[in-house]
C-alpha cells in the first residue's frame, strides 16, 4: 500500500523530499510554521517583491538577525506582550523549522516551552496591575 502525501506549501518537512518519509519530527516542523504564523500574523507564503523574504521562515530569520520584535508580533498587539516571552516563542519556532530533523525539539518539549513563555506573559501581566488590585 503506497500514501500519496499532500500538503499545503511551506508545512511539509524538507527532509520528507529526500526521504519520502514523514515522521514525529515532520509535525514539529509543520507546527513550527504553524507557530510563526501565530506569532507574525503573516502568511507562509506572502506576495512580496523580495522571493527571498517571501516564505516565512527565511523572513523571521532575517527579522531575528536584525534583533527587531516590532517586525516580528503581529501589529495589532501594539506591544502588549512581555518581550522575553516572545523571543522565547521565536526561538522556539525556529528550532521547530531547523533543517536537520535531530536537531528539532521534540512536541513534549515544545508544550513545556509554550508553558513557559504563557508564565512569562502572565507575571507580566500581574506585575502590571495597581498594587490595591493585587491586595484584596
Amino acid at each position: 500500500m503506497s500514501t500519496i502525501i499532500v500538503g499545503t506549501p511551506g508545512y511539509l518537512d524538507p527532509e520528507y523530499y529526500t526521504s519520502n518519509r514523514l515522521t514525529e519530527k515532520s509535525d514539529v516542523y509543520g507546527f513550527g510554521v504553524s507557530l510563526m504564523e501565530v506569532i507574525s500574523c503573516r502568511p507562509v507564503i506572502s506576495n512580496i517583491e523580495d522571493p527571498e523574504m517571501n516564505y516565512i521562515a527565511k523572513w523571521m530569520r532575517t527579522m531575528v538577525a536584525q534583533r527587531n520584535i516590532k517586525n516580528i508580533v503581529d501589529p495589532r498587539l501594539k506591544e502588549a506582550y512581555e518581550s522575553n516571552s516572545v523571543w522565547k516563542a521565536v526561538r522556539l519556532a525556529l528550532a521547530c523549522i531547523s533543517e536537520n530533523s535531530s536537531e528539532r525539539p521534540t512536541m513534549n518539549q515544545v508544550v513545556i516551552e509554550l508553558k513557559e513563555c504563557l508564565a512569562m506573559e502572565l507575571n507580566q501581566r500581574l506585575e502590571q496591575r495597581p498594587l490595591e488590585s493585587r491586595i484584596h
